[in-house]
């Protein structure tokens, strides 16, 4: 029994195959460069990897590609196909099978994604084509947080705004929070009802989210991605009056300011040296001025963060790095902690170094609050979310 599991992007689509037990890829690909010349299908099945090139470069012709690359064996044992989808707005608070009148409710959601929404659903439409009867199962980034309270995720801003064009907060990265915390719970021998944790999504993007009793109540990302915490290019939170002030000196409409803080900010914008961490780190130890700010500036908002959710949560009991970035940089971890202690909070600089391993994720010292590595598995979820839905889909229509 398999899941395919399919992320489709603007310039690149993702496909695992996952055995939803065990968490095993029988079959992994990647088709990247979309809608050029280069664009490029890498598939790999154990130790063979092969690529090729499609004939289609569009997004929809890479993803007709991928599925023409599944032998018949591998096709004959898929219980569903499982998608990331970005954007669920406020209609969706949980993972559901795509039927007729839900793809059409997705199309009603494209204007607060733009930029991923429709190549979410061109997946979710060339999937249904290639593989007729199989159950399609929607997985959104914001629904793990729609269990936030008004207080969360309400602005400050015209009642219309909200009535009238669903200006609010959001939240995104809830595939990876909702796994992680659950993952923690199990990591630190408790019941998730029982914990708070402030879980931290480290990556090109970046997001931290309050978790109480296995819910969402807080997180860092608003309407779009761009809120919140300092990421790779995107500058995270700054005044919205900068918005204005910046058109009119550079003389550039919203768009072109938006471009710029969403593609030239952040880590790339502070050390003009890269939107990579180990860049940035490896800079910064060779004495650029620009990575050891963009380095500091990345950490004390992480660890500001940290300190708001733990208010929003009423305590703390764990925080959770997770992500490329919280998983594997054992300097981002030491620099976020040193700025915890006010929380109970020490790094353990042995388990640090490792991340974690061995010792059960733990990267503090002995202490009523833990601070912990959790590796992200959002394939994994998506996958165990495909076989319960396509279980119910196959009840019902029985």
């Amino acid at each position: 029994m398999s899941v395919l599991v399919l992320n489709c992007g603007s310039s690149s689509v993702k496909l695992a195959l996952v055995d939803p037990a065990s968490g095993e890829r029988r079959l992994t690909a990647l088709a990247e460069r979309l809608g050029s010349s280069e664009a490029v299908v890498r598939l790999r099945r154990g130790e063979d990897e092969r690529t090729s090139t499609p004939d289609d470069p569009s997004s929809r012709g890479a993803v007709t590609h991928l599925l023409e690359s599944l032998r018949d064996e591998e096709r004959d044992g898929l219980v569903g196909v499982g998608h990331r989808v970005v954007h669920g707005g406020d209609h969706f608070s949980a993972s559901v099978a795509v039927d007729d009148a839900i793809l059409a409710d997705l199309h009603g959601l494209v204007n607060l994604a733009p930029l991923h929404m429709p190549a979410n659903l061109l997946g979710i439409e060339a999937a249904r084509d290639a593989l007729p009867g199989l159950a399609q199962v929607a997985v959104f980034d914001t629904a793990f947080h729609q269990t936030m309270p008004p207080v969360a995720y309400r602005y400050a801003v015209p009642q219309e705004w909200y009535d009238d064009h669903q200006v609010r907060r959001y939240g995104f990265h809830g595939t990876s929070h909702r796994y992680v915390s659950a993952r923690a719970a199990e990591l630190l021998g408790r019941p998730a009802e029982d914990l708070r944790l402030v879980t931290l999504h480290l990556g090109n993007g970046c997001s931290a989210a309050a978790v109480r009793g296995g819910d969402s109540v807080d997180t860092t990302m608003g309407l779009t991605p761009l809120e919140g915490l300092v990421m790779g290019t995107r500058s995270g939170d700054v005044d919205p009056g900068l918005l204005g002030y910046v058109a009119e000196r550079l003389d550039l409409d919203v768009r072109g300011v938006l471009d710029a803080l969403n593609t030239r900010s952040g880590l790339l914008g502070l050390s003009g040296v890269s939107n990579d961490m180990r860049t940035v780190c490896e800079a910064a130890a060779d004495g650029s001025e620009g990575a050891r700010l963009a380095l500091d500036v990345f950490c004390y908002r992480a660890a500001k963060a940290v300190g708001a959710l733990a208010v929003a949560l009423g305590g703390l009991d764990a925080v959770v790095f997770t992500g490329g970035i919280g998983e594997h940089s054992a300097e981002v971890r030491r620099r976020v902690l040193s700025r915890l202690g006010v929380l109970g909070l020490a790094e353990d600089p042995d388990a640090n170094a490792v991340d974690g391993r061995g010792t059960d994720g733990r990267v503090s010292r002995p202490g009523d609050r833990t601070a912990l590595v959790v590796p992200t598995d959002e394939e994994l979820l998506i996958a165990r979310d495909t076989v319960r839905l396509a279980a119910r889909t196959t009840e019902a229509v029985g």
